[in-house]
């Protein structure tokens, strides 16, 4: 199934920008008449016809309207640090968006080598993603923030499980993720994943006082990237 990406959705036309226009009607050749399937990345997939099939800002009149498509009945929160590789981390944003993934906050540690982070292309992969994974829900990406303003910003949330995943040997006891999420009644999870140096002592500690509830993610060491992933995985394979 195609789908094409606009937030410009007034009820009964979708008007499309120019890099969506252009894939529609120059590369895979639509024109006026044609059906086409709409997502508008705040949970909807609209039906429509095409009604003009201009290269730069193509038209299309809405059919019908299937709310809450493609989407998953949690709500997953990921907080993870900036890898030194730019690559990497696109790679997490993209396959998180593909398993489930409701908010990625970018968070700068105090061990962190990538201190600056720039949204604007992870936000394009991430709704090619979103086409791709059959959703119509966008994550919402962050702009960068402390690892202790998060932890600040969530610590009165006493509905969300707050979970915390780190690589302190024997400082203080964990839990598997499986079994923090098995032990868990509640929709709403907020995992912590810290940059490849991990947390530091006092941001683990900060975390803990705050509710949050330290776990691993297995016996085999983890990139940041592959441990923000399999949180993602262990969250889907919870609820689905």
């Amino acid at each position: 199934m195609e789908l094409f990406y606009t937030t410009e959705v007034d009820g009964q036309f979708c008007q499309f920008d120019e890099v969506e226009s252009g894939h529609m009607v120059k590369v895979l050749r639509h024109k006026v008449g044609d059906k086409i399937f709409v997502v508008d990345g705040r949970g909807s997939r609209y039906s429509c016809e095409l009604l003009d099939a201009s290269p730069k800002h193509a038209q299309a009149r809405v059919l019908t309207v299937d709310n809450l498509w493609g989407a998953h009945d949690y709500r997953l929160t990921l907080g993870v640090c900036p890898t030194k590789n730019n690559d990497r981390y696109e790679w997490f944003a993209e396959k998180a968006t593909e398993i489930g993934v409701d908010g990625i906050v970018p968070l700068i540690g105090e061990h962190s080598e990538r201190r600056i982070f720039k949204k604007e292309r992870v936000s394009r992969i991430l709704v090619s993603a979103m086409k791709q994974s059959l959703k119509a829900q966008l994550p919402e990406i962050r702009d960068a923030v402390s690892v202790e303003e998060f932890i600040e910003e969530v610590r009165e949330d006493r509905g969300s499980l707050k979970l915390i995943a780190y690589c302190f040997e024997g400082e203080k006891e964990r839990i598997s993720i499986k079994q923090a999420l098995e032990d868990y009644s509640g929709r709403s999870v907020i995992v912590l994943i810290g940059p490849e140096g991990d947390f530091s002592v006092r941001e683990a500690e900060l975390a803990v006082e705050a509710g949050f509830i330290p776990v691993h993610l297995g016996n085999s060491r983890l990139r940041t990237e592959t441990a923000a992933v399999t949180a993602a995985e262990a969250a889907y394979f919870r609820y689905m």
